[in-house]
């Protein structure tokens, strides 16, 4: 029974549903990141370089494979250097990281400024307030 109770406490911390919600939003912005690349970026980079799909780019390795061909049926022919899916990957990695730096920097800023902003002052306790009274008084008669 302890071995239950101490996963239950485990998986029911912040930290934990924290990471899990984390983890789920990461996948889905993934995506989003994906389609970014694939629908906005690439065509851009395809009106300025002409190549409309990276994916697609290969160097073969052997001689008698023709440049023109889909990569697929370019393995099936011997061996190819695959730089373009790498290519759609470092693209898609570098977006990312941009977009989580950028995150990051938000955060961290919203954060600085609650904590430049100055707590209120808390109110003097009882005690302090009746020694501040008595000070006050003695002020008077001194």
């Amino acid at each position: 029974m302890g071995f239950i109770k101490e996963f239950k406490e485990f998986a029911i911390k912040g930290n934990v549903i924290d990471l899990a919600v984390g983890v789920i939003i990461g996948g889905a912005f993934g995506k989003i990141i994906d389609s970014v690349i694939k629908d906005l970026v690439m065509p851009l980079v395809a009106a300025v370089v002409g190549a409309p799909d990276f994916s697609n780019a290969y160097l073969p390795l052997k001689a008698g494979i023709p440049t023109n061909l889909a990569l697929a049926e370019a393995q099936k022919l011997g061996p190819v250097f695959a730089y373009g899916n790498f290519i759609t990957v470092a693209i898609n990695f570098f977006l990312l990281a941009i977009v989580i730096f950028l995150m990051v920097k938000a955060i961290n800023s919203m954060k600085r400024k609650q904590e430049a902003v100055p707590a209120a002052p808390t109110p003097p306790t009882a005690t302090e307030q009746l020694l501040a009274e008595i000070r006050d008084e003695l002020k008077k008669k001194g």
